[in-house]
């Protein structure tokens, strides 16, 4: 990296946090820091629920998941628009009405302690572990960059986050996330310009979609039925609609985003911004991931883009075999620019049948690329099993780092660190509050000055914000990061759904069969996410469906017991 680069990079990160730091010290008492005075307005809501959830991983992952797997990523957003949708009609005029600082507190009001306990704890554990995660996200940017060590980076970034979420609550965190939503689509929309002109000059934008077509990564929209696919029309609408409901409905870093509004129309509106542009934005990342594949079907690219892992197999004994993996990957690579070329020249004229050969020849050669790709892998796991061999987050930074003009780079890591900081400063946020208010004072007798809660706010946001630095330590990949977030979210987000749907629709069932539900609901779930019985995707409306049922059958049950007559 070029001066110009470390001097765009650090100048973003501490104009973000001096900001944060600057705008918003001086919170007197809960209400203000943990909603913000309620004066949020609905533009600053909607961008604030959009950063909370476009976190570096989204930058990072996506891009790669379309250069790997294609579009087919968007259709897990199908299912939020309609949320929205819901949320608005159901749960923000609720929350309002009864004034909640958080959305647990309205389950003690319709069942009881224990019940918003243990939806609280369930929270705190899937958001714990996912804040570990998007401070882990950014330090492997940066450590393929610097080559520091990444727990020297995950303490570095998990403290420029603590410093202004600590310092100035949810206010904070709006503030700065709106800084942070410009850079980011300011920077993205840069990079896409830049893909394209890079790309060789009788590849106009319509022929680089076609070439993209030809190697089925436009292949947008998979109504197949089959529950074990991760990515269809289906399981979008269905499971991507549940976990959206869960995740903006009852998970607290959204929640405390738009119960800090002006009034229930503000918060409305800004969730119905978000569910209007996230699905366009999650495509045009998507898309910026497939014109990545398009521009390295012109320009080499690494056998495997994690360089650690690159490093790892050439300084062992496979060193040579990997070598000759190289040179034919080389080689295919020529052979793959003539037959693009070729493919190039029959659509210029129109010619079908040398258009259908020459992309079932390129389709040919991706399929053996694919082959020699699984090969490395496997040498890279033999030379050394601790390296991570997946590489789809490793493909977006290595495309900026290699190609991008300097000043960019720096603009580049700005836009992924600045969407790591926003994410898991909302995450911070959001596990203090429920630490202090659903766990801490609910559960402690004693009075306390208003003054008293805000200091605890701080000390269990900063408390979160260790363990999460802690839980980035000794984070992994796993397939690739942005499938591991929703991969958690979906193992808690169904059953707490549940919960809060049980508290809304069935007035009927109490809190002891609700309770012991979830409890059963809970170990179900995770013996089906490690069963592997179905795409985790799916894990959302199994989890809810079957608290739902279990709670039912519970109350119907201690209802007939209590109705019948005893016999002696």
């Amino acid at each position: 990296m070029a001066s110009i680069d470390w001097i765009i990079l650090g100048g973003t990160l501490l104009f973000i946090v001096g900001y944060g730091v600057w705008k918003t010290t001086g919170s007197k008492n809960v209400h203000d820091y943990v909603l913000g005075g309620n004066s949020t307005k609905w533009w600053t809501i909607g961008l604030s629920v959009m950063a909370t959830q476009a976190s570096a991983i989204t930058f990072l992952s996506t891009p790669g998941q379309a250069y790997h797997d294609g579009m087919g990523f968007v259709q897990f957003y199908f299912g939020l628009p309609l949320a929205m949708i819901i949320i608005c009609i159901v749960f923000i005029p609720l929350y309002h009405r009864l004034k909640v600082y958080t959305a647990y507190e309205f389950l003690e009001n319709r069942f009881d302690l224990k019940t918003r306990s243990l939806a609280a704890i369930l929270f705190l554990i899937q958001r714990g572990l996912a804040a570990g995660i998007t401070i882990f996200a950014p330090s492997i940017i940066l450590s393929a960059v610097l080559g520091w060590d990444l727990r020297t980076l995950n303490i570095i970034i998990g403290i420029l986050v603590i410093i202004y979420t600590v310092s100035g609550g949810t206010k904070a965190v709006s503030v700065t996330q709106k800084q942070q939503m410009f850079i980011i689509m300011t920077g993205m929309f840069i990079a896409f310009f830049f893909i394209l002109g890079y790309l060789p000059d009788n590849i106009t934008f319509t022929k680089a979609l076609k070439v993209a077509g030809a190697s089925d990564k436009l292949n947008i929209l998979d109504f197949d039925f089959n529950t074990s696919s991760r990515y269809t029309f289906w399981s979008g609408i269905t499971g991507g609609l549940f976990l959206a409901l869960a995740y903006f409905g009852t998970d607290q870093s959204q929640v405390q985003r738009y119960l800090s509004g002006k009034s229930v129309r503000e918060s409305q509106l800004g969730l119905i911004f978000n569910g209007i542009l996230k699905i366009p934005m999650q495509f045009f990342i998507l898309l910026v991931g497939v014109m990545v594949f398009v521009f390295f079907q012109y320009n080499h690219s690494p056998l495997n883009f994690n360089p650690a892992a690159t490093n790892a197999v050439m300084n062992s004994p496979y060193a040579e075999d990997y070598q000759i993996l190289e040179k034919e990957h080389l080689s295919l690579e020529v052979e793959k620019r003539i037959a693009q070329n070729k493919f190039s020249a029959a659509l210029d004229l129109k010619e079908y049948d040398a258009t259908q050969d020459a992309k079932q020849q390129i389709i040919n050669i991706n399929n053996k690329e694919k082959i020699n790709r699984e090969v490395a892998k496997s040498l890279i796991s033999k030379a050394d099993g601790s390296v991570e061999t997946n590489d789809k987050d490793y493909v977006f930074i290595h495309f900026i780092l290699h190609y991008l003009p300097k000043g960019l780079i720096g603009l580049l890591l700005a836009v992924i660190l600045s969407a790591a900081m926003s994410s898991t400063a909302a995450e911070l946020n959001a596990l203090g509050t429920i630490t202090a208010l659903d766990l801490y004072k609910r559960n402690n007798k004693g009075e306390h000055t208003p003054q008293h809660y805000v200091k605890v706010s701080k000390l269990f946001t900063l408390m979160w914000g260790v363990i999460a630095i802690l839980i980035a330590c000794f984070a992994n990949l796993f397939d690739n990061l942005i499938q591991l977030v929703n991969i958690i979210g979906s193992i808690f987000y169904g059953n707490v759904l549940g919960i809060f749907l049980i508290a809304f629709f069935f007035r009927f069932i109490k809190g002891n069969a609700v309770f012991v539900a979830a409890l059963i609901t809970q170990v179900i779930v995770i013996m089906g996410w490690y069963l592997d019985w179905m795409s985790y995707l799916w894990l959302n409306a199994f989890g809810c469906s079957l608290v739902i049922l279990l709670a039912f059958v519970l109350e119907s049950f201690d209802r007939l017991l209590k109705v019948s007559p005893v016999k002696s």
